[in-house]
């Protein structure tokens, strides 16, 4: 079910028009992924959200809250994305194909060019703002979990010789992710991410 509040936009005789949130939240998603947090105006904000900016003001108070809600927003879409592309996998060593495979697709063409919410905000605020810090420590470390908890499920079925330290290459695997984010955004081609996988699933062999 959408969530949507009232848009200042179309007030007009009766009651005002209701706006999806979700929706003019993804398109903020896009405008600070490509620009970054501080070279992102209200004005950007406006012309992508199709919003005036008495719209944003009620709704989100701030640029700094509509870059809170957008990154929380972005976040809950790829972890359900991920997730569904990991379940696909019959053993653990082919869900963490899967995990990687969806990343190369999020690092190449116009989404790579994009870049990565997440990566661009540890780099911009997350030293000057504690709560943005907080929200990316906890999505680095859910990713690191979760390749580990991938490397231990194959290491059960057999997929993964049981000697490779578990932690360790979990911790690798997080910075194959976040770095294919940040390379994408130079202008690599699928076949070049994709060749990037087959060297990183040798070290689970």
């Amino acid at each position: 079910m959408s969530n949507a509040v009232p848009s200042s936009a179309s007030r007009g005789p009766g009651r005002p028009r209701e706006f999806d949130v979700d929706e003019a939240l993804d398109k903020a998603v896009r405008v600070f992924c490509e620009r970054g947090y501080h070279a992102t105006s209200i004005g950007d904000l406006t012309d992508a959200m199709e919003l005036t900016q008495g719209s944003i003001y009620k709704a989100f108070k701030d640029k700094r809250a509509v870059f809170i809600a957008a990154f929380d927003r972005n976040k809950a879409v790829r972890n359900e994305k991920l997730a569904r592309a990991i379940k696909n996998g019959a053993t653990g060593l082919e869900r963490i194909r899967n995990a990687l495979a969806f990343y190369v697709e999020s690092s190449h063409g116009a989404e790579g060019l994009q870049g990565c919410l997440v990566v661009g905000s540890a780099t911009e605020l997350a030293i000057f703002d504690k709560e943005v810090a907080e929200r990316v420590t906890a999505s680095f470390k859910r990713n690191e979990a979760m390749m580990a908890e991938l490397i231990q499920q194959g290491q059960v079925d057999g997929s993964i010789p049981t000697g490779i330290d578990s932690k360790a290459t979990a911790r690798l695997m997080l910075c194959l992710l976040q770095g294919m984010r940040v390379i994408g955004k130079t202008g690599r081609t699928r076949a070049e991410m994709a060749a990037v996988v087959e060297v990183a699933m040798r070290t689970l062999t």
